[in-house]
C-alpha cells in the first residue's frame, strides 16, 4: 500500500476494529475508499434512526443485493437490537416480515417499496412520515443507497463469506443463484 492507503487503513481499523470486507477492496481507490467510508460510518453510527432499524435496512439492503458478507456481518447485531428472528428469517426467505410495532412495520414497508418497485406508495411515505418524519427518512433513503453499494462491491469483487458463517440465503451459493431445481446459475 502507498502511504494514503496506509493512512485510510489504520483509520478504518481503528474505528472498525480493523479492515474487512468491502474497505480491502475499496482501498484500491483511496478517494472512493476515504468517502464510501464516511457514508457507512454515518449510515451504521450517526444517522438520525434508531439502531435496529439502521441495522434492518443493512439486513434488506444485504438481501435485496443477496451480499451474504454483509448480512453474515450483521444479523446478529440486527437481533441484539431489537428486530424480531422471525423477522430476520422471513427476510432471508423473502417473505414478508412482521416487525413488533405499526411504526417499525411502516418503516419496513417503506424500505421494501423502495428496494422491490423503486417507488414509495403516497400512502406508505404519509405512514413512514407519521412515525419518523423528514429527516429520518432521507437517512433512510441514505443508509439503503450506501448499503446497496456495499452489497455491489461485496458481490463484484466476490469477498469470501466469513470463515465460520454459513450461507445465509436458500438461493444462493457462493455468486450465483440457485434455481427451483437445484441448479446453479450465474
Amino acid at each position: 500500500m502507498d502511504p494514503r492507503q496506509k493512512e485510510l487503513a489504520a483509520r478504518i481499523a481503528g474505528r472498525r476494529g480493523a479492515v474487512r470486507g468491502p474497505f480491502r477492496v475499496w482501498l484500491h481507490s483511496p478517494e472512493m475508499c476515504e468517502r464510501a467510508e464516511a457514508l457507512g460510518a454515518f449510515a451504521r453510527f450517526d444517522c438520525h434512526l434508531p439502531t435496529h432499524l439502521r441495522e434492518l435496512t443493512l439486513l434488506m439492503a444485504a438481501r435485496n443485493w443477496d451480499a451474504q458478507y454483509s448480512w453474515n456481518a450483521h444479523v446478529h447485531q440486527a437481533i441484539e437490537a431489537g428486530i424480531p428472528r422471525d423477522a430476520v428469517v422471513a427476510i432471508a426467505e423473502r417473505r414478508d416480515a412482521v416487525l413488533g410495532c405499526e411504526a417499525d412495520q411502516a418503516f419496513y414497508q417503506f424500505c421494501r417499496e423502495i428496494l422491490d418497485d423503486h417507488f414509495v406508495r403516497d400512502e406508505t411515505f404519509a405512514r413512514a412520515h407519521a412515525h419518523f418524519g423528514s429527516k429520518s427518512l432521507v437517512d433512510a433513503v441514505g443508509a439503503l443507497g450506501n448499503f446497496t453499494m456495499l452489497g455491489m462491491c461485496l458481490n463484484t469483487f466476490q469477498v469470501d463469506l466469513q470463515a465460520d458463517k454459513e450461507p445465509p440465503f436458500p438461493d444462493v451459493r457462493g455468486y450465483a443463484r440457485v434455481t427451483p431445481d437445484g441448479d446453479v446459475r450465474p
